[in-house]
């Protein structure tokens, strides 16, 4: 596609429009994971972690087609989410304590990346559309989208800070997140037709009742470990 033309720039503003709609999870996962570190570590924390995981994204978004009709990669990715949503909580717990600890830069950035993985397999297949195979498009939009990731990011640790039940709103978003995933997974989508019909649902309204069980498996199961680790 001609740089120059009309039709480049319409499908960057596209793609750049299309992370922005599909980044919000990702930033809630940035700032939870952040706010572990020292004050003086929180930015370089969010602006590695987003600039990383948008290069990772790009790599994912060329491979996309493939990766998606992988079995049992989305079950694994659904287990991935709910055991970050949790660990997201425990830290919080810790974090309010009279003994303030804090997780490392690497800690955290790992969080952010791994989370941002799991959770970027769906994203990439409308950011791919929407680059309609150019390369070069899709590179250059991705990159611009970088700097809103790390201001959206950047926003919500600061709103976090005030209001620490948001941490929670955050783990669980990842455990809907994760429940929605897992009937998306190729071993177990073909037998949702039949579930959804048993329970008198659509496909559409099975997926957020998975959804609903796995954000609330995450708030049981962080309330769990915070007992436990207080007892």
């Amino acid at each position: 596609m001609d740089i120059g033309s009309s039709a480049f720039w319409l499908a960057l503003l596209e793609i750049v429009w299309v992370n922005i709609l599909l980044s919000g999870d990702n930033a809630v996962v940035i700032a939870l994971a952040a706010r572990t570190l020292p004050e003086n570590q929180q930015k370089k924390a969010i602006v590695i972690g987003s600039g990383a995981a948008i290069v990772m994204r790009i790599i994912l978004t060329l491979v996309a087609a493939k990766l998606l009709m992988l079995p049992y990669l989305k079950i694994i990715g659904a287990v991935l989410l709910v055991y970050i949503g949790v660990s997201l909580v425990n830290s919080d717990d810790e974090q309010g304590g009279h003994e303030k600890s804090h997780s490392t830069l690497m800690s955290a950035i790992r969080t952010i990346l791994v989370a941002d993985l799991v959770m970027s397999l769906d994203n990439v297949v409308a950011v791919a559309a929407a680059a309609h195979g150019d390369t070069t498009l899709l590179v250059i939009g991705l990159a611009l989208s970088i700097p809103l990731v790390i201001f959206g990011s950047t926003l919500l640790l600061s709103v976090i800070e005030k209001f620490p039940l948001i941490v929670w709103l955050g783990a669980a978003l990842l455990g809907y997140i994760a429940g929605e995933m897992f009937v998306g997974d190729p071993v177990i989508e073909p037998r949702t037709e039949s579930w959804a019909s048993l329970a008198h649902m659509t496909h559409h309204q099975l997926a957020v009742t998975m959804g609903i069980a796995g954000a609330l498996l995450v708030v049981v199961l962080g309330k769990i470990f915070v007992a436990r680790t207080k007892n």
